[in-house]
């Protein structure tokens, strides 16, 4: 049996925990797996797992091998599809890291349509508010909202923009009144997004002014959607982006505020960007999923 094929065997097990369970998914028999295990282990000199009648587990050695083991079966793979991708239709893999809430809001309702139009893509989505490091975490392509801050060796392609809008419920504003000026935000509570500093400052700009007001209020969070769904039960004011809220206003469930001014966190911008690596200049899947985006998903912003 060629190496590939016992490494591939081998990070099933260590996948599925066992070699039952790698043989169902590979489809092949169990004696199969097991003899390429102890095929690596001999060869290796080492046991790489660690086996008893009810489990089995990876030993010190298992693991560090199988980092590396699976970093090698990526590699190729990723190798196979830099090749295959230059072809006429996008193909292989596509890894792609959203942030949380405006995948789901966003992306995921036309997720189908998109594997629809490319059958030969395998979509893999990450939803994550974190910023992925593209080459560490393996990312093809990363969508960031605001300033995205690539480094000197990533492609950032501006997408769209959205607009952030301060709503609030009725019923809120029934019970504690509507906010006249920006300065009357200081008498209510404000929902706050978590931007990684104590205070937040809301910016209202005008075509003659610019005024920042720090906000405070009892809940912050790092999560859009929570910061919706209290402001929707009436706890507060809050400042969430268009693509969030725009059902909610248009439906009446929540009311905007101060429609004269453009509004942001702080200094935050609000860009929809598109970060991938130099070496994927010119893949098919990068371009499908950029058309994708523009077209399908930021289109309707701008409608």
């Amino acid at each position: 049996m060629d190496k590939f094929t016992a490494l591939s065997m081998f990070i099933e097990v260590a996948e599925t925990g066992g070699f039952t369970s790698a043989a169902r998914r590979l489809n092949i028999a169990t004696s199969s797996v097991t003899r390429a295990v102890e095929g690596l282990e001999e060869t290796l000199g080492t046991v790489l797992f660690n086996r008893t009648t009810r489990q089995v587990s990876l030993s010190d050695a298992g693991a560090s091998y199988y980092a590396r083991a699976k970093r090698i079966i990526e590699d190729l793979a990723d190798a196979d599809a830099s090749v295959s991708d230059r072809g006429d239709e996008p193909s292989g893999p596509l890894r792609v890291s959203v942030p949380a809430a405006f995948g789901r809001q966003c992306i995921v309702p036309h997720v189908s349509a998109f594997l629809l139009t490319y059958p030969k893509l395998e979509l893999d989505i990450i939803l994550n508010d974190e910023i992925l490091d593209l080459l560490a975490d393996r990312i093809d392509l990363a969508v960031r909202l605001g300033e995205p801050s690539p480094s000197a060796d990533i492609v950032s392609r501006t997408i769209g923009t959205f607009d952030r809008y301060v709503v609030a419920s009725k019923e809120y504003l029934e019970t504690h009144g509507i906010p006249e000026t920006p300065e009357a935000l200081a008498e209510h509570q404000c929902l706050r997004f978590s931007y990684g500093t104590e205070q937040q400052v809301w910016t209202f700009c005008s075509a003659n002014n610019v005024t920042k007001i720090a906000v405070t209020g009892r809940l912050k969070t790092n999560n859009a959607e929570v910061l919706r769904e209290t402001a929707l039960n009436g706890s507060g004011i809050a400042l969430l982006p268009s693509w969030l809220v725009d059902g909610d206003i248009q439906a009446g469930r929540l009311t905007k505020l101060f429609e004269q001014y453009e509004i942001n966190p702080n200094n935050a911008r609000s860009s929809i960007s598109a970060l991938y690596m130099p070496n994927h200049r010119g893949s098919r899947r990068i371009s499908a999923f950029l058309d994708f985006l523009t077209n399908t998903v930021v289109a309707p912003f701008y409608k």
